[in-house]
């Protein structure tokens, strides 16, 4: 059943620039860019890609806007082009996903690429809630695969919860859950071949 989210702020933003006020558009990205930023700075490791991919995203949003139908958050819909556009961008270098011909369904690509029989457990969130302001963690993290970092960050920096992130992914609310999971396991496996176990 087809709904509509009703956020009178993102319904005027969206009047305004389809009217033609361009400052509205401005006022979009800037409620707007720090998402995005987690996103591009997560997924796309070369530094002078990123700048040309938001304004890429960005440009995708000015174009697709008439079509918005506010059957999410006005952010969760940027957040969705912004995920894909860098998925996109991902593909085209072959750096995340096989020949498009492989007739793999999204779902199925990423399962492929960060599949493990890894199991969340408590021990993992603790570390992860320990280590989480440190700069030793950020640099962690920041070795995880693109799915992984940018799960991790839309959860705990962007605190988006599973429902946003499956929209934002299009992939089902379970499989957020579980990949979320292995990148804490993952992240915390790491962790530990790299401190020692006494210094965490």
């Amino acid at each position: 059943m087809e709904y509509k989210v009703n956020n009178p702020a993102d319904r005027f933003l969206v009047d305004k620039v389809l009217s033609g006020d361009t400052k509205a558009f401005r006022s979009i990205m800037k409620n707007t860019e720090g998402l995005v930023a987690q996103i591009v700075f997560k997924m796309i490791a070369n530094k002078e890609d990123r700048k040309d991919i938001a304004q890429d995203i960005y440009l995708k949003v000015f174009q697709k806007l008439g079509n918005f139908r506010f059957q999410a958050k006005l952010s969760t819909w940027i957040a969705q082009i912004a995920y894909h556009t860098c998925l996109n961008y991902l593909e085209k270098r072959k750096l995340l996903l096989p020949d498009p011909g492989s007739g793999q369904s999204h779902e199925e690509i990423l399962e492929k690429l960060i599949s493990q029989p890894d199991i969340f457990n408590n021990e993992t969130e603790i570390l992860f809630y320990k280590k989480e302001l440190s700069g030793i963690l950020g640099t962690e993290i920041d070795k995880l695969p693109p799915v992984y970092k940018t799960l991790i960050s839309l959860y705990h920096h962007e605190e988006l919860n599973y429902t946003e992130i499956a929209e934002i992914t299009q992939l089902p609310e379970g499989t957020v859950k579980s990949y979320l999971f292995r990148a804490r396991k993952t992240l915390r496996d790491n962790l530990l071949l790299t401190y020692k176990k006494d210094a965490l």
